[in-house]
């Protein structure tokens, strides 16, 4: 179970080269239908508060599992995911629903702090993406992850309250159990209005053929 001691103190032990799963690519496509669907679209627990991109009315729905820690995670949030959004999202075609897949505490770290600020959520975590290889390589990770909270408007003392909260690392934790009871093993994986996908699309064009034609046309 993540504490708000590993989260706090045992970061800076941690790097990127530490990651408990590796990416995969699944040999074909499962799905999730059904009773296992619905669950899958439930929001998680409280105090975990569900992130979401994206009309509720939108034809198609995306989950995502991914890890700050994760290079394949860095490279589609910084590199595929904002020509997917502007083209889709933010025209209501694909609703995205973000779950952070927790590899170490680390990257529980990211993302708590992410959590913590609120409405800047997503601009934090796509922050900790686009610097991972800053934060993760860093001899002291707590450094670079206070810099970046203070830039968000974190204090000293706001910054290590979010550490410490207990509930909310429980929740983060539960957020991985859920996943893997939905099948989850790798990072990023994707599940399409129930069908799996593991591992980062290589750009937006790989992305797109995921959907369903109707959608792209």
């Amino acid at each position: 179970m993540l504490t708000r001691r590993s989260a706090l103190l045992s970061a800076a032990s941690l790097a990127l080269s530490t990651p408990a799963l590796a990416q995969q690519r699944s040999p074909a496509p499962t799905s999730l239908t059904g009773a296992r669907l619905m669950e899958l679209m439930a929001a998680p627990p409280a105090p975990w508060i569900e992130r979401v991109r994206g009309s509720a009315t939108a034809p198609v729905t995306i989950v995502e599992y991914a890890s700050t820690t994760c290079g394949h995670c860095a490279a589609f949030h910084t590199n595929v995911l904002p020509g997917f959004v502007a083209k889709y999202v933010d025209t209501g075609r694909v609703r995205m629903i973000f779950r952070p897949f927790t590899l170490n505490p680390l990257d529980a770290a990211a993302v708590i702090l992410s959590h913590c600020s609120g409405e800047r959520f997503f601009p934090m975590i796509e922050s900790f993406f686009s610097t991972q290889r800053v934060w993760t390589q860093a001899a002291d990770p707590v450094v670079p992850l206070l810099q970046m909270a203070r830039q968000a408007g974190f204090t000293q003392e706001t910054f290590e309250a979010c550490l410490r909260d207990q509930p909310t690392l429980d929740a983060v934790q539960e957020v991985r159990n859920r996943g893997e009871r939905f099948g989850v093993r790798a990072t990023p994986t994707f599940f399409i209005d129930g069908q799996v996908r593991e591992g980062g699309p290589r750009d937006l064009a790989e992305f797109e053929s995921w959907l369903p034609a109707s959608v792209r046309s």
